[in-house]
């Protein structure tokens, strides 16, 4: 099984969404995990988003990077740019992504318009894990 480190700066929205949807498209083929590089919480937009696809991450909580030094993985996947840059050097023979997803945590506005930011971002999440999974999960 191909394991999966996913990184962004909080650990509250792009990771935790990406989490999410490799799980579920990896079908239990994938181990997954996210982290921040400062973790705080898991935002409540990013949860309700999710469900309304299917998808339930309100178990999660948010992680440090540094609880995955030691551990095997086999990908590591930063997010953000400042995850990125950001991010300490984890030892180990992996190979390391950057997949940049607009982060809609930011956004300032009605309820309604962040719904339909935190939306946008979670599709495109939703089309970048399905073609990874994919990419992992075929026989070559």
């Amino acid at each position: 099984m191909k394991t999966v480190l996913i990184v962004c700066t909080g650990n509250s929205c792009r990771s935790q969404m990406a989490e999410g949807w490799l799980r579920h498209f990896g079908n239990g083929k994938i181990g997954v995990f996210s982290a921040g590089t400062r973790p705080s919480y898991v935002h409540p937009i990013a949860i309700e988003v999710m469900k309304e696809a299917g998808i339930d991450i309100s178990s999660h909580r948010s992680k440090s990077v540094n609880e995955f030094i030691g551990k095997r993985l086999d990908y590591v996947i930063t997010v953000c740019d400042n995850a990125r840059d950001e991010c300490p050097f984890i030892p180990g023979n992996h190979t390391t992504l950057h997949m940049p997803f607009k982060d809609p945590v930011g956004f300032i506005g009605s309820h309604k318009r962040a719904l339909e930011e935190f939306r946008k971002t979670r599709d495109e999440i939703a089309m970048a894990m399905k073609q990874f999974a994919t990419s992992l999960t075929s026989p070559s």
